[in-house]
C-alpha cells in the first residue's frame, strides 16, 4: 500500500476553493498537530489561483514531520513507509496557466470569466513521477470535471480522486491559503478497493523578487473510510498527518512571460 499512500501529495497539491472564515485555516496550520476534520462547502468548478501563481515553477518538496495521531491503536498503511523519507527534497516541474472559466447560475446566463488555473494532468503526471518513478503510466484529468482524477499504475491499478469539498482564504497580497477535501480510492484487479478521506491545507507566500519564488507550508490529514472497522473508534480526527515545505523556483523570464489567450 506503499504507492497509494505516496500519492495522497500529488492530488492535493493542485486543487482548492470558495472563501473560508477568515482566518479558520492559518489557525488549523498552526495548531498543528491537534487536528480535526473541517466542514468546508461542496466543490464546484476549478481552484482559481492569484495572478502571481502563472508560469512555470520548479518545485522541491520536503516531508519536514509525520504524525500518526491515534498511534499504537490505530496507524494509517505505509505510515512508518513514509516516515523514511522525512528531509528527503522531491524537485519536480509544474505549470499553472490562465484559462477561461465557464460559470453558469440557474435562470441566468452563463459568464465566462478568466483565471489562473493549474495543469492538472501536468503537475499530476510530473509529481507522481517523481515519488514513484516508472510505476506511474499516466494521469488523467475527467474533461467534464476538474475535480476527478485518475492516476494509471502498472500492474493495472488505479487511485482515484474526486474532491468533494474546499475552501480558501486571502491573508494578504501574496499570501494564498487553500483547503481541499477529496474521497480516493486505490483498486486493482486482484483485491477489493481500498477507501479514505484525505484533507490537504496550503499555505502559499509569494516573494516577487527578480527572479520570483513561493514558498509554502502544506499538512496533509488522512482519515478513515465508513469501510473501514476502525471508522467509529477514529471519529473526526485523523490517523496520519504530514507536513511539508513546499519551494516554488520560477523557470522563466517572468519580464516576456504573457498570459494564455484561450
Amino acid at each position: 500500500m506503499r504507492v497509494f499512500w505516496g500519492l495522497c501529495l500529488v492530488i492535493a497539491l493542485f486543487l482548492g476553493g470558495s472563501e473560508a472564515v477568515a482566518g479558520q485555516l492559518a489557525e488549523r496550520l498552526a495548531s498543528f498537530p491537534h487536528w480535526h476534520k473541517l466542514v468546508v462547502q461542496v466543490a464546484q468548478g476549478d481552484l482559481v489561483y492569484p495572478d502571481w501563481m502563472a508560469g512555470s515553477w520548479n518545485v522541491t518538496s520536503t516531508l519536514v514531520d509525520a504524525v500518526a495521531p491515534l498511534a499504537p491503536e490505530i496507524v494509517s498503511p505505509g505510515f512508518e513507509s513514509n516516515r523514511q523519507t522525512l528531509q528527503q527534497p522531491i524537485s519536480f516541474p509544474v505549470r499553472f496557466e490562465e484559462k477561461k472559466l465557464f460559470q453558469s447560475r440557474s435562470f441566468t446566463p452563463t459568464t465566462i470569466q478568466s483565471g489562473v488555473v493549474a495543469d492538472r494532468a501536468f503537475n499530476g503526471l510530473s509529481l507522481a513521477k517523481a515519488y514513484l518513478g516508472d510505476a506511474v503510466i499516466a494521469v488523467k484529468v475527467d474533461p467534464q470535471s476538474p475535480n476527478r482524477q485518475i492516476t494509471l499504475l502498472k500492474g493495472d491499478r488505479q487511485l482515484v480522486s474526486i474532491v468533494s469539498g474546499r475552501a480558501t482564504e486571502t491573508p494578504g497580497e501574496n499570501q494564498f491559503i487553500t483547503t481541499e477535501v477529496f474521497q480516493q480510492f486505490f483498486r486493482t484487479q486482484d483485491s477489493r478497493p481500498y477507501f479514505n478521506e484525505v484533507e490537504s491545507t496550503t499555505a502559499y507566500h509569494y516573494f516577487p523578487q527578480s527572479q520570483p519564488t513561493i514558498t509554502a507550508d502544506q499538512v496533509t490529514a488522512v482519515y478513515l473510510s465508513p469501510q473501514d472497522p476502525d471508522y467509529f473508534a477514529a471519529a473526526s480526527r485523523p490517523v496520519a498527518l504530514y507536513r511539508y515545505r513546499l519551494e516554488f523556483t520560477s523557470t522563466e523570464d517572468r519580464g516576456s512571460r504573457s498570459s494564455s489567450e484561450l
